[in-house]
């Protein structure tokens, strides 16, 4: 099985970025030993874009910002995007609708891997801002745990090659994204 998981954001929005500071962590703190191919990308806000990518794939894991009616930043949701909680949207930035619109139009040709979201409830969305706030610094190990277990359920087995802290990303996910897109 061929597995993406997708990191959505624009970074200098602060907790905005979020989704790809996770991605750029997880992909140096961990190394994935599984008969599965397992790609990590740094979607930023290309949306649409990503549809030639992401039709490789069989599963899909999106990390993200949400919003969520009266719950506090920092909170973390994780679903199959067949069944999203009642409350929650992707209607808070720029990119999170093309997201959404994105994969709506994947379903209706029948391109869309099985895809699953975890969602975190940012605080930050300030220009230019290469930080995340508080609440959502604590919780991204909410989000590792969630992604590692999943990913173990899928018979992935990850190993930690560098110990870490997701604040040593912070500075380097530009750097990384535009490496990466080279």
């Amino acid at each position: 099985m061929k597995i993406l998981v997708l990191g959505i954001g624009n970074i200098l929005f602060g907790d905005e970025g979020v989704g790809v500071h996770i991605v750029n962590y997880i992909q140096k703190k961990y190394r994935f030993d599984s008969s599965h191919q397992v790609d990590l990308l740094d979607g930023g806000t290309l949306a649409q874009h990503l549809i030639p990518i992401i039709v490789e794939y069989d599963y899909l894991v999106i990390i993200d910002t949400v919003n969520a009616p009266g719950v506090s930043a920092g909170e973390v949701y994780f679903f199959d995007f067949e069944n999203v909680p009642a409350g929650v949207d992707w209607q808070g930035s720029a990119h999170e609708v093309e997201m959404l619109q994105t994969l709506t139009m994947m379903d209706l040709v029948g391109d869309r891997p099985t895809t699953k979201i975890i969602g975190i409830v940012p605080t930050i969305i300030e220009p230019i801002e290469f930080s995340l706030s508080q609440e959502v610094l604590q919780a991204v190990s909410t989000v590792e745990n969630t992604l590692v277990e999943h990913l173990r359920s899928l018979d992935i087995d990850l190993v930690i090659q560098k110990e870490m802290n997701i604040q040593e990303i912070l500075p380097l996910s530009y750097k990384m994204h535009y490496e990466n897109s080279i």
